[in-house]
C-alpha cells in the first residue's frame, strides 16, 4: 500500500470537497465535518461521476408521517439518478450489497494523503 499526498489541510475546508487523480483513479476527497474521506469517483449504476453530485444528509428512519433529517454533509448523491452513497464508508443507502469503493485517508504534517492498495 502506498500513501499518496494529495492536498494540505489549508486546501480543503471543513465541508468542502474536491476530485483528485490517483494512478489514474478519478476520487472525491472530502472534508466532512474536520474529518476526511475519500470515495471513487464512480457511480455503480450507470457510471456517472458520482462526486459531482450534491453533499447531503438524508431521512432518518422515523414514525408514520414524522420527517426526521439528518446526517448533514455525510451523504453524496448521484447526479444522473439520485443513488445516495455514505461518505464515511462508501456503503449505499438502499441496498446491503451496492457501495462505491472508499479509499482510507491519513493526515500527516499537515499533509492529506490518500492511501491506495495495490
Amino acid at each position: 500500500m502506498a500513501v499518496y499526498p494529495v492536498a494540505s489541510v489549508g486546501e480543503l475546508p471543513e465541508g468542502t470537497y474536491r476530485i483528485i487523480q490517483v494512478e489514474d483513479r478519478s476520487i472525491g476527497l472530502y472534508n466532512v465535518k474536520g474529518e476526511y474521506y475519500a470515495i471513487h469517483n464512480y457511480c455503480p449504476h450507470q457510471g456517472a461521476e458520482l462526486c459531482k453530485g450534491p453533499v447531503c444528509g438524508t431521512t432518518l428512519e422515523s414514525q408514520v408521517y414524522e420527517y426526521i433529517y439528518g446526517r448533514e454533509q455525510e451523504i453524496v448523491r448521484c447526479p444522473w439518478h439520485g443513488w445516495e452513497f455514505d461518505l464515511k464508508t462508501g456503503k449505499s443507502l438502499f441496498s446491503e450489497k451496492v457501495r462505491v469503493r472508499s479509499y482510507p485517508v491519513v493526515v500527516e504534517n499537515g499533509t492529506i494523503g490518500v492511501v491506495i492498495g495495490r
